[in-house]
């Protein structure tokens, strides 16, 4: 079982954690596959990449941090978007990314993924300083959208169609 530590609490991308999501108000549904939603969150993630950069270069690191997870979060939810996969749960999201998408990614990608969010809510809600290597930050948050994208782009229906059947039997 696949697990990501999170803000103290555990998500588990396994069917179990995902079958809890799917019962949650604003959790895992499968809904018409949308390439204008695909398009309208792959633009807030670059929008978000674009943030991260000016506050990076700026030394405002919380604001860099927050917008370097949400540069990944927004090309999580371009690619489920795409298959026809809505959740408005953030750990949900993740770990149902994890569950569909982990074996086709290089661990240390989806090590960066948790640890972007752990230092997200770091630095949105505590009062400690937040310390960066901004060329570090801004390589490692690109290069993941890059491979989200290149996911996306290379998903066909059959996949799709797939994944969505896979999802049916757990929502």
């Amino acid at each position: 079982m696949n697990s990501l530590i999170s803000c103290g609490a555990i998500m588990q991308s396994d069917k179990k954690y995902l079958e809890w999501c799917a019962k949650q108000k604003k959790g895992i549904k499968v809904v018409k596959e949308s390439e204008n939603l695909q398009k309208a969150y792959v633009k807030k993630s670059k929008e978000a990449l674009k943030s991260m950069e000016v506050n990076a270069n700026a030394g405002i690191n919380e604001w860099a941090v927050s917008a370097s997870y949400y540069a990944k979060y927004f090309i999580i939810y371009a690619l489920l978007s795409r298959m026809g996969i809505k959740c408005e749960i953030h750990d949900c999201t993740i770990a149902l990314f994890i569950y569909l998408f982990g074996n086709d990614l290089p661990q240390q990608l989806l090590q960066d993924l948790r640890q972007s969010k752990k230092d997200r809510v770091e630095a949105q809600y505590y009062t400690s300083t937040v310390k960066i290597n901004a060329t570090e930050l801004i390589s490692a948050t690109k290069d993941f959208v890059l491979k989200i994208e290149q996911i996306a782009d290379g998903i066909d229906s059959v996949r799709i169609s797939k994944i969505r059947k896979e999802l049916k039997t757990i929502v």
